[in-house]
């Protein structure tokens, strides 16, 4: 079997769809993978960093492995399964190469690495290769490691990742053996999230870094509320238009420490709906923008220090949309006169 960077030259035609805009990150990433190089995603809360890294996965082509744990290629098994043994193979798809690590304070190094069986190891003793139960490293072996969030995980288990990224093999406790793994990591961060690990100089050294930013413009934000929200009654463009335009002024907004993302869009839009619904109409009206705009917005928002003691986050959400719909409210008359 080719080195699993080598397969990824049909990379070289992928599009990723299911992020729109994007085209420098979209390019960037795939520069990355073919060289063959780790990705670390950086970017805000909803800019589509997960979407952009399962579109790889819906890429990726089908291959033969054996029939085990470790997706052993069949020229060169290394796992206890299929060394010496004649094992069935199996082709597994593009969405099977793609196993998923979510970072979190309480995930252990175990759970990236593997631990002791303990049934296996009364049975074949309990320093026996047989005794050990890989890992998602070992899952994701001729396939892509994707780790949501890396820097919710604790250091010990970074520390972990190194040899593996360096290498691309990990030694395993008290076993004497080094155990290969093939595989391309994609990991993805916020920033600006504080309540995080930060990251070792050492580790981010084992990256090519992309930086992901929100929609470019007012037009691809629309789109991807459209295409990305539940559509339950009719939202007229203009009102749609009105949103999204006062979400991304308000994510420039000088006073936020911490701004609204394309989540904060899909929300409003879903809540609107709602509201119409309930109060039996088949179409969204202003009204209902209104009445839901502190519920949606409001603890989405973080003021700069020096505003935090004087004003509280829902009259300020007040504030800002009564000001933008007296400087914009002719957006919501169309030609003909008709208001929303």
């Amino acid at each position: 079997m080719e080195p699993f960077h080598v397969q990824l030259k049909i990379l070289e035609k992928a599009e990723f769809e299911d992020i729109l805009g994007q085209a420098s990150v979209k390019k960037q990433l795939k520069s990355a993978l073919l060289a063959g190089h780790h990705v670390l995603i950086m970017g805000a809360p909803g800019v589509g960093k997960t979407t952009l890294a399962k579109n790889v996965a819906r890429i990726l082509p089908d291959i033969e492995v054996n029939d085990c744990p470790w997706h052993c290629d069949p020229e060169s098994p290394q796992c206890p399964h299929c060394t010496g043994k004649k094992v069935k193979r199996k082709k597994i798809t593009g969405e099977e190469r793609f196993v998923r690590v979510q970072g979190s304070p309480d995930l252990t190094a175990e759970d990236l690495l593997g631990d002791i069986d303990p049934i296996k190891a009364l049975q074949f003793g309990p320093l026996s290769v047989e005794a050990f139960a890989p890992g998602k490293i070992f899952k994701a072996n001729n396939g892509v490691l994707f780790f949501d969030e890396i820097n919710r995980a604790p250091e010990k288990l970074q520390n972990a990742l190194l040899q593996i990224l360096e290498e691309g093999k990990a030694t395993l406790g008290s076993y004497d053996v080094d155990f290969r793994s093939d595989l391309l990591l994609i990991a993805t961060m916020n920033p600006a999230d504080v309540n995080t690990e930060k990251l070792s100089d050492v580790l981010l050294d084992r990256f090519d870094v992309v930086h992901m930013g929100y929609p470019e413009t007012d037009g691809i934000e629309q789109q991807i509320i459209r295409e990305k929200g539940q559509t339950i009654v009719s939202f007229p463009d203009r009102l749609l238009h009105f949103v999204v335009k006062f979400v991304r002024q308000l994510r420039a907004d000088d006073d936020l420490e911490k701004v609204l993302g394309v989540r904060a869009c899909l929300a409003l839009y879903e809540r609107a709906q709602t509201t119409a619904l309930l109060e039996r109409r088949s179409y969204v009206s202003f009204d209902d923008v209104k009445q839901n705009i502190v519920s949606v917005l409001a603890h989405r928002i973080e003021l700069k220090p020096s505003l935090r003691y004087v004003k509280e986050k829902e009259p300020f959400i007040e504030e800002k949309f009564n000001s933008f719909y007296q400087k914009n409210k002719k957006d919501l008359v169309s030609e003909g006169g008709d208001g929303l």
